[in-house]
C-alpha cells in the first residue's frame, strides 16, 4: 500500500511539472468559481441578517389590532357596528389573556403642530403605555430615556422623539432637555430614538413619530377610545392562543361573533417572521443551487482537461500497463491530480472571498443605499464547510472518470498511437 502511494505521488508530481500552464489555468478557473459561490452565498446571508434585523425593528412576537365594523349578525345585534376598545379595557384584556406577556394601548393624533422657538412643523404623536418602549424597540440614544411608569401615573408632559422627526425640528441641536410645544402645550423632550432598521409599519416609520404617556394624551385630547391594541407573547408558538384569548375577551365585552375577522383581524408579526424565514431559506437554497452549478461547470472543465491528458498519454499508459504497472498506478495520479487542482483552486478562492468580505465589512453602511438594503456580506462556518464538501466531491468525480478511462486502455491498441 505504501509503495503504491509512493509511485502514485511520483507520477503525479512528474505529470504536474510537465503541465504547469494547464494546471495554473485549471486552478484559476476553480478559484474563480469558488469566489463566485462564496460571495453569492455571503451576500445572501447578509441580506437574511438584514431582513431579520429590520423585522425586529418594530418589535418581536407582537400583534397589532385596530378597530373595525362587525360583518355578522350576533345575538340579535345587527352587522355594521363599530367596535373600539377603551383605555380602561386594557386591564380587562390583561386579565383575560394569560398567554400574553404584555397588552398595551395606543392613541394617535396625526397632524399635530410641533413648535420649537420659531420653527413649527406638523407630525404624528402617539400616546402609549410606558412598556411600549421595550415592546416596540424604542431604544433611546445615549443621554436620553423613554418615559416610565411614574411619568404615566403622574400624567407628565414628557415626549420621546423619533430620530428623523427630532432632526426636522431641532437640526443639529441636542433635543434632550429642550421644551417642545405640542399642540400649544409645553413638553419636555426626554429622549430621541436610536436609529434602527424597520421593516413594516402600521402608522408610519417610528423615526418620524413622537410618543407621550397615554394618560397625558388622554387628558390633553380628552379621548378614551384606543386606535390600536398591541400585545406581545414570549414565543411565536404562543401567538395563536393569545389571538384566540383576545378575540374571546373583546367579543364577550362588546357582543360580537369572535370569529368575525372584520373585527378581530390582527397584524401578527410572529406569523410574518415565520413567512420571512421560509422565504429567505428558499432564496438561500436558490443561491446555493446557482453556486453549485457554477462549481460543477468548473469541475467539468477539470474533467475535460484530464480526459485530454489521458488521450495525450495513451501510448505512455499502454507501455506502463504492458510492463506490468498496477492499475492503481495508472488511475491514482489522475484522481489525485483532479482532487488537487480542485482543492487548490477552492483554497485560493476561499482566501480571496474572505479578503473581499472583510473589505466589504469595512465599508460604512450609513448613506450607502445598496448596503443598507443588502446588509454586509457574511461568511459562516456552514457555508465554508458546504463549499469544501462540494469541492471535494467535484474533485473526486473530475479525476475518477478520466482515471477509469485510462485504466481501460488496451496495451496492444496503444502501440498504434504516435
Amino acid at each position: 500500500m505504501g509503495r503504491d502511494f509512493s509511485v502514485i505521488a511520483t507520477l503525479f508530481f512528474k505529470a504536474s511539472s510537465l503541465q504547469k500552464k494547464r494546471a495554473i489555468l485549471t486552478v484559476a478557473a476553480i478559484a474563480w468559481g469558488t469566489v463566485a459561490i462564496l460571495m453569492l452565498l455571503a451576500f445572501g446571508e447578509g441580506l437574511r441578517n438584514q431582513m431579520v434585523r429590520a423585522r425586529r425593528g418594530m418589535g418581536e412576537n407582537i400583534a397589532v389590532w385596530w378597530s373595525g365594523e362587525t360583518s355578522k349578525i350576533w345575538q340579535g345585534l345587527p352587522e355594521g357596528r363599530r367596535i373600539r376598545a377603551r383605555l380602561d379595557d386594557l386591564d380587562y384584556l390583561r386579565a383575560k389573556m394569560p398567554s400574553a406577556t404584555g397588552v398595551l394601548g395606543e392613541m394617535t393624533s396625526w397632524q399635530t403642530t410641533l413648535t420649537w422657538g420659531t420653527h413649527t412643523i406638523t407630525g404624528r404623536v402617539t400616546g402609549a403605555n410606558w412598556e411600549y418602549g421595550e415592546m416596540r424597540h424604542h431604544y433611546p440614544r445615549e443621554g436620553g430615556r423613554f418615559f416610565n411608569a411614574n411619568d404615566q401615573r403622574d400624567k407628565k408632559r414628557v415626549i420621546f422623539l423619533g430620530n428623523e422627526l427630532a432632526e426636522d425640528i431641532f437640526g443639529d441641536v441636542d433635543p434632550v432637555g429642550e421644551v417642545l410645544q405640542v399642540a400649544n402645550v409645553p413638553y419636555l423632550v426626554i429622549g430621541v430614538l436610536n436609529e434602527k432598521l424597520q421593516m413594516g409599519t402600521y402608522k408610519g416609520p417610528d423615526s418620524m413619530g413622537a410618543v407621550i404617556p397615554i394618560t397625558t394624551f388622554s387628558a390633553q385630547w380628552g379621548r378614551q377610545w384606543l386606535h390600536n391594541v398591541v400585545f406581545k407573547v414570549a414565543r411565536s408558538e404562543d401567538m395563536p392562543r393569545a389571538r384566540d384569548e383576545f378575540a374571546e375577551a373583546l367579543s364577550a365585552k362588546y357582543r360580537f361573533d369572535p370569529t368575525d375577522d372584520q373585527v378581530t383581524g390582527l397584524w401578527d408579526t410572529a406569523e410574518g417572521g415565520k413567512t420571512l424565514a421560509a422565504e429567505m431559506r428558499s432564496f438561500q437554497i436558490f443561491l446555493g443551487v446557482i453556486g453549485a452549478l457554477t462549481l460543477l461547470v468548473g469541475g467539468i472543465g477539470v474533467a475535460n482537461i484530464m480526459y485530454a491528458v489521458v488521450k495525450e498519454k495513451t501510448r505512455e499508459i499502454g507501455v506502463q500497463m504492458a510492463i506490468g504497472a498496477h492499475r492503481s498506478w495508472i488511475t491514482g495520479p489522475f484522481v489525485l491530480q483532479g482532487m488537487t487542482y480542485t482543492m487548490l483552486g477552492g483554497a485560493f478562492g476561499l482566501v480571496v472571498a474572505i479578503v473581499l468580505v472583510l473589505l466589504f465589512q469595512m465599508v460604512p453602511v450609513e448613506g450607502n443605499e445598496a448596503l443598507e438594503f443588502l446588509g454586509k456580506p457574511t461568511l459562516n462556518v456552514e457555508i465554508a464547510v458546504a463549499t469544501a464538501a462540494l469541492l471535494g466531491f467535484i474533485g473526486i468525480l473530475a479525476g475518477y472518470f478520466p482515471a477509469r478511462r485510462a485504466a481501460s486502455v488496451d496495451p496492444a491498441e496503444t502501440l498504434r498511437y504516435e
